[in-house]
């Protein structure tokens, strides 16, 4: 069973996702640590709960990026990690965990890339009125979210969508499509796949 380290953010609501699908057996590897920056963030919490070793590091606490970064690696290494899976992860990868976990790094994304990269993909998509937006899952590299799509799903924006009513749409989608593909990668099929699922 491989192991993975979840890197969060914020809520950590797909964080949970992944973690209760392992813990399930819908989701076959064992998620051995979560990464937070963010000291207080509610996904820590989660982690407690669910009886998941936390590391809890500040960026601001390393003379820089490079600093920071190894001290996670460390860390992963120590833990036997396999994969790195980013949710809801607010800092770019660099250099030090690219090239040590190469081609084993992937995140969500609330948007069908390439539109609406970066901060705010919902605010942006509800900025744009399209009336069709989603969720990516992609391999990471040092752009941002820049690197090869693995899945997609589409989610319908409604005439009157507020940015809470569609970012709970998008989370549904999220949170059921995100083990799915984790599981097909674990199990080596890491070809190109697209849901053609619509959430009204």
């Amino acid at each position: 069973m491989k192991k993975i380290a979840v890197f969060a953010s914020g809520s950590g609501s797909n964080f949970q996702a992944i973690a209760v699908a392992a813990q399930a057996g819908i989701l076959s590897a064992e998620i051995s640590l979560l990464v937070c920056d963010k000291p207080g963030a509610f996904a820590v919490d989660r982690a407690d709960m669910l009886g998941i070793p936390v590391l809890v590091i500040s960026p601001k606490s390393y003379p820089s990026k490079a600093a920071y970064e190894e001290e996670i690696l460390q860390k992963l290494i120590s833990l036997d990690v396999e994969m790195i899976v980013l949710a809801g992860y607010m800092r770019l990868i660099g250099p030090t965990l690219l090239e040590a976990y190469e081609g084993k790094i992937v995140n969500i994304h609330p948007s069908l890339l390439p539109a609406f990269p970066g901060k705010d993909a919902i605010g942006q998509a509800l900025a744009a009125g399209i009336e069709t937006t989603g969720v990516t899952i992609h391999y990471v590299d040092e752009g941002m979210d820049t690197g090869p799509i693995i899945a997609s799903a589409s989610v319908r924006v409604e005439a009157g969508e507020t940015r809470e009513s569609l970012q709970k749409k998008i989370q549904r989608i999220e949170h059921s499509l995100y083990p799915e593909v984790l599981e097909k990668l674990l199990n080596g099929e890491g070809e190109v796949l697209q849901w053609e699922r619509s959430v009204h």
